[in-house]
């Protein structure tokens, strides 16, 4: 039995993706040993292979990567293993570098372009960093997936490295049904799910809703901005329409997305990473039988057109944005929602993921 060694930055509780991928290797022969790192507030993990958290000093800025980039480089260059996967640049270095001292083969998981993400657009020296990082890093690499063909191709194009695509879809699930922890009887349900974060066109939403009427604005999820946008819900007095659910768990999420009357993923142009973003959330509200509306990008676009189970956002004002809105909630996906469902899972990815971590380079 081939053992492998996966690593992340974040506390491994709500990361889908990476579940799913440890999960199928897992029942398919393979030992599995996920690291990531440990929070304060990390929730306690029931998984069927091994996980590991790793307690920091640091946990901001360039002290928490150094600081995690070192321990994880001696836990792995001591631990035994076979394969080594490294998700996003944020973890390549260590597994990298023991990759070549052990002559061990190396898997990159690209889940996006990471020196374009928009928390470095005003950091250029960071960027640069990065930048520097992945040119040097990934000319080298052999066996590497990535979420869309957006992010394969400019792979492909700026370092001729081959990246396979391996799309984040969720695992096929019966629709189960929770409630809201507020009276939301009569209205309609927008929601957001997924990181709270610059760029992702939550401001713009807000402003949308005084434009219409019974109708409540949900988002779950956490990020750097959430105290910003609580402040402009107070300042809006939006309070008995848009309500925040904070950081859930995946089960409880599952039982919330199907609640919504539309799911929206309508994050803006801030640079190459969110041009090519193909969000997981998107297929969660797929899978939960939830019309989208999206962004006018690339990847997600294509969704909204080739399954026709939503619209793509037309004019990025609020007032136009709500006449949109109102219409998008009064039309009938399901026939297009019941055939995207099926289609659109995980179990569809899993042979082209093994075929990778069979036929490794």
């Amino acid at each position: 039995m081939k053992k492998i060694i996966v690593s992340v930055t974040n506390d491994l509780s709500t990361d889908q993706r990476v579940d799913k991928v440890c999960y199928t290797l897992h029942k398919n022969g393979f030992e599995v040993v996920l690291i990531g790192r440990r929070l304060e507030n990390s929730a306690q993990l029931n998984r069927p292979y091994t996980t590991k958290r790793i307690p920091l000093i640091c946990n901001k800025g360039f002290l928490f990567y150094a600081e995690y980039n070192l321990r994880l480089f001696f836990i792995l260059l001591f631990s035994k293993k076979d394969i080594l996967l490294s998700n996003d640049l944020d973890t390549l270095l260590p597994n990298f570098l023991v990759s070549w001292l052990q002559g061990k083969k190396i898997v990159y998981d690209s889940h996006e372009l990471f020196p374009e993400i928009p928390e470095l657009v005003h950091k250029p020296f960071v960027k640069k960093c990065w930048s520097h990082l992945e040119a040097w890093i990934l000319p080298k690499l052999k066996n590497n997936y990535t979420v869309c063909k957006s992010i394969a191709a400019y792979y492909h194009k700026k370092y001729h490295t081959d990246f396979k695509t391996i799309m984040n879809l969720p695992r096929e699930k019966e629709i189960q049904l929770g409630t809201f922890p507020f009276n939301n009887k009569g209205q309609k349900i927008i929601l957001y799910q997924g990181a709270v974060n610059l760029g992702r066109g939550l401001e713009l939403i807000i402003d949308t809703m005084p434009f219409l009427e019974n109708t409540l604005l949900v988002i779950i999820g956490y990020g750097d901005i959430i105290d910003n946008l609580k402040q402009q819900v107070n300042e809006k007095h939006l309070n008995n329409n848009i309500y925040f659910l904070g950081k859930i768990t995946p089960v409880e999420l599952h039982k919330l997305t199907p609640l919504a009357n539309l799911g929206i993923s309508v994050e803006e142009d801030l640079g190459l990473n969110y041009r090519y973003a193909l969000p997981n959330k998107i297929f969660d509200y797929i899978q939960a039988k939830v019309p989208i509306l999206v962004s006018d990008l690339p990847e997600m676009k294509q969704i909204a057109l080739n399954y026709k189970v939503g619209e793509i956002v037309k004019n990025r004002t609020p007032k136009e944005l709500a006449a949109q809105i109102k219409k998008v909630l009064e039309k009938d996906f399901s026939t297009e929602l019941k055939k995207a469902k099926k289609e659109l899972i995980w179990e569809h990815q899993e042979e082209k993921l093994l075929s990778i971590f069979n036929h490794l380079k």
